[in-house]
């Protein structure tokens, strides 16, 4: 059989709750829904950080941000009653990325969008990516949505040209161009939605009157509460959204919809589509606590920059020629677990001397129940959205976190308890310890840099 297709499609700030399919009952998204129908959907699906540049270079790379060292949003410095740990700037070019090792078994591999993994001496093209279009050190849109970009990576459009249906359009020319003598692998990263949360106005007015047709406009969404942690913004606030109702962030999600089903469309139009892998998923949980708060993940707890389920459970829907279509999956699995699923997939095998903490999937794919192991995040920063340094496990049903400011665990069964309310480190001290064993030795395994206190710190 000819070697499958690879199609990632990577989504800036995306909550779990924030496609239809997932639950949302504000925002619409009939592509990705259709999506979904024809690919086996995770609900236990988790992003290796709660902030972008780690989970992108995880996904990258199959490693955890601890092992890879990139363990921040790359240009973050911050600190709180601790100094964040320090954290490599820029992807290192030792790794052996999942572009590097599809182009070496003969894959065309293009990046489009988003990259945030390192300044021009790092962009795609130095990690096996033969096309890089829109890619850069930037970690959102500066020059905005709308043409013209600025970007260095993306020549502008035509003045007011919005920029998901820009990258969609790069992504589809690419692969109308593209012979089915070669496979290829398009890494589509749209900066959508990350903020500056702007979309067409059409749209908006679409989601204005719904917001009021729903009597959403009458609701005030939003709770303020404690200070945020970190010293550069502890005068102010966080901000919590309770409900989904911002029409402007849910006409940036229909707009990415539309252009994710031209692109599926694209595939099929071009006879692609059946041999072709498609993930689609997120960074990192959506932003509910700060800088406008325009979505909401209830049930889960918190959001981006968080420790809790809101901050790094995500979307996860997965296509894979010939497996299982229109389920759902409870299987607990990480974006790292992406680069394995997808050498077996292509009858590759990682390197020897490679390090890979993902697991093959695949198994997940067609029924078959996964082998059990933990599940790591190291976060020793302060998050722009209320988030504080900690570390943490998810092994079965329970999860452990642990908060470095104080040291302090909170344990959670989260099959049970999937909104993280009832702490149960005290009544499961046994469970606790021995999560808190694990952790540790995986912390001390993989040389985790820690955060060291802040002693110019003024409560």
């Amino acid at each position: 059989m000819n070697k499958p297709n690879v199609v990632t499609i990577l989504i800036d700030d995306m909550g779990w709750r924030d496609l239809s399919c997932y639950g949302s009952e504000f925002y619409e998204t009939p592509n990705i829904d259709m999506l979904a129908t024809n690919a086996v959907s995770f609900s236990n699906a988790y992003a290796p950080s709660p902030v972008c540049s780690p989970s992108r270079a995880s996904l990258l790379t199959g490693k955890y941000p601890a092992c890879h060292g990139v363990t921040n949003w790359i240009g973050s410095q911050t600190k709180g009653k601790l100094i964040d740990a320090p954290y490599q700037w820029h992807m290192s070019k030792s790794e052996y990325t999942l572009a590097n090792a599809l182009k070496d078994a003969g894959y065309a591999t293009w990046h489009v969008g988003k990259w945030h993994l390192g300044e021009e001496e790092y962009y795609p093209e130095k990690y096996g990516f033969q096309v890089n279009i829109g890619g850069c050190e930037w970690g959102y849109p500066i020059g905005g949505y709308f043409s013209p970009y600025k970007n260095p990576s993306l020549p502008n459009g035509e003045d007011g040209e919005y920029l998901n249906d820009r990258l969609t359009d790069e992504a589809i020319s690419l692969i109308k161009a593209h012979s089915m003598d070669k496979p290829f692998y398009l890494n589509l990263c749209h900066y959508a939605v990350h903020i500056p949360i702007q979309a067409p106005q059409a749209l908006v007015e679409k989601y204005k009157e719904k917001r009021k047709r729903l009597g959403l406009d009458k609701i005030n969404p939003f709770i303020e509460g404690e200070n945020f942690p970190c010293e550069h913004k502890k005068h102010l606030k966080v901000i919590r959204r309770t409900l989904q109702s911002d029409e402007v962030y849910a006409a940036m999600i229909e707009n990415l919809d539309a252009n994710i089903g031209r692109l599926i469309q694209t595939l099929k139009d071009t006879d692609k589509l059946e041999n072709t892998i498609i993930l689609f998923t997120s960074d990192n949980g959506g932003l509910s606590s700060s800088e406008g708060s325009p979505t909401c993940n209830a049930p889960l707890k918190e959001g981006k920059g968080w420790a809790n389920e809101g901050g790094v459970r995500v979307p996860f829907i997965l296509k894979m020629p010939n497996a299982m279509q229109g389920k759902k999956s409870e299987q607990i699995v990480s974006l790292v677990d992406f680069y394995p699923t997808v050498l077996r997939a292509a009858g590759l095998e990682k390197k020897p001397e490679q390090q890979i903490d993902g697991v093959d999937i695949s198994d997940a794919l067609f029924g078959r129940p996964l082998v059990e192991r933990p599940i790591f995040w190291h976060y020793p920063h302060y998050g722009n959205q209320g988030g504080t340094p900690h570390s943490a496990i998810r092994l079965g049903e329970w999860k452990l976190i642990q908060y470095y400011e104080d040291g302090h665990f909170e344990l959670f069964n989260i099959n049970e308890d999937i909104s993280e309310q009832q702490e149960l480190s005290k009544k499961f001290p046994k469970i606790t310890k021995e999560l808190s064993e694990h952790l540790n030795s995986w912390r001390i395994k993989v040389n985790a840099r820690i955060p060291l206190p802040n002693p110019e710190y003024l409560e």
